[in-house]
């Protein structure tokens, strides 16, 4: 009688182990991948950021089998069908309305969480460069989102941002036509925005976020005091028992299960405006299907790119588009412009502390100025300082921080 070998299991988990490297693989991205022990909830800023995202693919999925993408049936399809007919449709649609804004308020405090800790220096300018990358991407994943209601708002917000690529004065109204496909968006216009948000940029998102990860991997991932240490070694002597107190903590399952707190936390307050607060997410204008022949009193992007889009509007034509270009891409150059070789928190550097609340309190101020009427002049003004004020921090950040101390 043939004895029957239990480790010959075709698919047993040493099967797997043998061809896949499970074990392996575990071990460098959870188990052996070592987080410094001093950082505080803002650095679940990432998981929480990605399984946002989740929610968002898989209520967009449930949203998916309803919505008809045609300028005839659009509009009824997203407010009608799915907000009545549909069993919990409106919960579905609650939920990624509150995502899409929730994802950028995460993305917000993800970002300016990295400049005031320094988390984009000494070795670590691709995490910066790569979660640049993704705001990004979900910047171009939101506005082709926003298109797919075909609301009013929808339909003028679409115009107003595809007619910035005329180029100004250069009046490249061929490339606008090109990207709408009609003179007009139109037909044409949904159906591309439609293939962009529920196929082409969510597969491009996940390939950045991936990348994103990776690039944490090496170098390891910033501390709240900057501090520079030899992981591996901290690692060793954590796993030896030779430390009473270890500098490092492994990702699985110490650091996730600080992940996993922050994010039922989130979640009471994701649910709270899901259920109770959900109309901020909708912008009212927007329940009013599309119409070419009759344009809103006042035009705006959703909150989240208020503080560009008023960069934008205190200039003239060619002017405010080369500086909403730059506004676009500034924060890219953040490692370069930051010629400090100290990696501290900003209360410990100096002017740039100065600099870093500046800047937050100048990117609130611009968004709230874009969301008012550009009829009053005093708003007006405070918008026109706050864009300019903008620009002034940029240029001089290279000197401030080149004369900033070394600590």
């Amino acid at each position: 009688m043939a004895h029957f070998d239990e480790n010959a299991k075709p698919f047993s988990a040493k099967w797997l182990d043998e061809r896949l490297a499970l074990t392996t693989v575990s071990k460098v991205l959870a188990f052996e991948y070592w987080i410094p022990k001093n950082i505080n909830f803002l650095w679940a800023m990432g998981m929480v950021l990605a399984v946002t995202f989740g929610v968002l693919l898989v209520s967009g999925i449930f949203l998916l089998m309803y919505y008809q993408p045609s300028v005839d049936t659009a509009f009824d399809s997203v407010n009608y069908t799915i907000m009545t007919e549909v069993g919990y449709g409106w919960l579905w649609r609650h939920i990624h309305g509150v995502g899409a804004s929730l994802v950028f308020l995460i993305i917000y405090i993800h970002m300016f969480t990295g400049i005031y800790y320094g988390s984009y220096k000494r070795g670590r300018e691709m995490i910066w460069l790569s979660g640049m990358l993704l705001f990004v991407l979900f910047s171009a994943e939101a506005f082709s989102g926003y298109m797919l209601p075909w609301g009013q708002m929808s339909y003028w917000a679409g115009m107003v941002i595809t007619n910035l690529f005329s180029g100004g004065s250069l009046e490249a109204y061929g490339l606008v036509e090109w990207i709408r496909g009609d003179y007009v968006p139109g037909q044409a216009f949904l159906t591309r925005f439609f293939m962009l948000h529920v196929f082409l940029l969510p597969l491009v998102i996940i390939g950045g976020i991936v990348f994103h990860f990776a690039t944490l991997r090496l170098p390891h991932v910033n501390n709240q005091d900057g501090e520079n240490f030899d992981f591996e070694e901290a690692a060793e002597l954590y796993k030896a028992g030779k430390v009473k107190e270890s500098k490092v903590i492994p990702f699985q399952p110490v650091f996730l299960s600080k992940d996993v707190f922050v994010m039922g936390v989130y979640f009471i307050l994701f649910f709270y405006l899901v259920f109770y607060n959900f109309d901020f997410a909708m912008d009212p204008v927007n329940f009013d299907p599309a119409d070419g022949l009759s344009t809103p009193a006042h035009i705006y992007p959703e909150w989240y790119f208020l503080w560009s889009y008023e960069i934008l509007r205190p200039f003239s034509k060619d002017f405010g588009l080369i500086a909403f270009g730059i506004a676009q891409v500034i924060f890219l150059a953040l490692p370069f412009l930051d010629r400090s070789p100290n990696v501290a928190p900003a209360s410990k550097r100096g002017l740039f502390n100065i600099w870093f609340w500046l800047m937050l309190l100048d990117v609130l101020v611009l968004t709230f100025m874009g969301k008012l009427p550009p009829t009053d002049a005093t708003f007006a003004f405070i918008g026109l300082v706050a864009a300019i004020l903008f620009f002034v921090l940029w240029i001089a950040l290279p000197f401030i921080t080149k004369i900033e101390k070394k600590l």
